[in-house]
């Protein structure tokens, strides 16, 4: 028997996820030697200061600074360290020395993902990504490598589990915004400057990863729209509920066929991110705490949900050392690596050309004729009511005065996302209408 070679790996970040990898390599060395067909030697860990408190246990000779020289020997990199740099210039050195990388980056995935697996494909390597997306579920490779041979029509994903948390709580029991927000902050689901998750910059940036693959199209990080979380109140919440319907953030990556508004060449696709009504029935609909869960619409396959923890140290640590045994097997087995699948190149439309429905509730004066011009204007801009509650506020004597204050929620039928908008905005210029409270759209309807 000819032993095999040994595969040095190289570990760049000692965080929560960067720690726990180091841990799982050292403590299940024999196993993943059986898995992977080859021992694999953690070389070293690449970090800022040495010398820093970390909750991990771990030899203290494999921390050094000098990123450049562990990379440079190491048959596979993982990063964690996150950010855009220096984690994607030492990634391209990886790639450049012939080293596998997995890393768990979305921001730079999603950023500069193009130029990485360039990079990649150039000297046969491998860049595996399992844990940017959703933590511990696997999606990745079921949508790079089960569904390569099928269509995969629509994903709606609830990617971010600080919003799912926050919403969740809201929708059970009764909460405010910003009370939840404070609890998820002491729990540690949310940071103490949170706007990347309740703004939806995380999800965008996982929306576009996932679109890539499903789709085989380069998809940048601006033809994502993205709308946070932070309009939604507990009044929002409560008639969602009374519509039959729960608020999730969703990241929506959607082909467009035989829509001459939105694809007049014939197929397109539309990424987005926003706070969305879900029916209860449907499985996202029963997503609760800080977990995620991604729903799959394939042409032959079906339906197909991905459930479980999206966040957090050792259950990411899972999904890339997960990645980490594919990488050494191949290293084991020779050849090249496997690269993306870009090559469809489909047009990404703005969110303005593609068509949804809504609900949209309006804060107007309780008195006669208002529903009227609300219904006219709602005509005029091509939005079809397809239904209508009101709830009032105030006594008879205000009502008398002119000061009672009524709720309208209407809910519309399919209508383009720019007619929508422009309804909205005329709605919110008429001197019968108070305020827009708010406007969700419907997904999984």
């Amino acid at each position: 028997m000819i032993e095999p070679r040994r595969l040095r790996v190289a570990l760049l970040g000692a965080g929560a996820v960067g720690s726990q990898v180091a841990r799982l390599l050292l403590a299940h060395a024999d196993e993943l030697a059986d898995r992977a067909g080859a021992p694999l030697d953690l070389v070293g860990i690449a970090v800022r200061d040495v010398d820093a408190p970390r909750e991990a246990d771990l030899p203290r000779e494999l921390y050094t600074t000098d990123a450049d020289t562990l990379i440079a020997g190491a048959d596979i990199v993982i990063e964690v360290t996150g950010g855009l740099e220096p984690a994607r210039t030492r990634i391209l050195h990886a790639l450049a020395s012939g080293a596998d990388v997995v890393t768990a980056n979305k921001a730079l995935l999603a950023t500069h993902g193009s130029e990485i697996f360039d990079a990649a494909d150039q000297v046969g390597a491998t860049v595996a990504y399992e844990a940017a997306v959703a933590g511990a579920i696997p999606i990745i490779r079921p949508l790079r490598d089960s569904l390569a041979g099928d269509r995969v029509r629509r994903i709606m994903g609830i990617v971010n589990g600080t919003t799912n948390y926050i919403l969740d709580r809201m929708d059970r029991e009764g909460l405010g915004f910003d009370e939840v927000l404070a609890e998820a902050q002491r729990l540690g689901y949310a940071e103490a400057d949170p706007t990347a998750d309740v703004e939806a910059y995380d999800a965008a940036q996982k929306a576009a990863i996932l679109a890539s693959l499903a789709f085989h199209t380069s998809v940048p990080l601006d033809a994502v729209h993205r709308e946070g979380i932070t309009s939604v109140d507990a009044g929002v919440i409560e008639a969602a509920r009374k519509a039959g319907y729960v608020v999730k953030l969703l990241a929506v990556c959607e082909r467009l066929v035989d829509q001459p508004d939105a694809a007049p060449t014939g197929e397109a696709i539309s990424v987005r991110v926003y706070p969305a009504l879900v029916p209860r029935e449907h499985p996202l609909a029963s997503v609760h705490g800080a977990n995620n869960a991604v729903f799959v619409e394939a042409e032959a396959a079906g339906d197909l949900m991905f459930y479980g923890a999206g966040a957090g140290g050792v259950q990411t640590a899972s999904a890339v050392l997960g990645d980490v045994v594919s990488a050494a097997r191949r290293h084991v087995a020779g050849g090249p690596g496997v690269g993306e699948s870009t090559r469809a190149n489909l047009p990404i439309v703005p969110i303005g050309r593609i068509r949804t429905s809504c609900q949209v509730t309006l804060e107007v004066d309780d008195k006669p004729g208002v529903l009227a011009t609300v219904a006219g204007i709602l005509s005029d801009g091509n939005v079809s009511i397809a239904t209508v509650e009101q709830t009032t506020s105030g006594d008879a004597v205000a009502r008398e005065s002119g000061d009672a204050v009524a709720h309208l929620v209407i809910g519309t039928h399919t209508a383009r996302e720019q007619d929508l908008a422009d309804t909205v905005e005329r709605l919110a210029a008429t001197s019968a209408v108070r305020r827009v409270v708010s406007v969700l759209r419907v997904e999984g309807d």
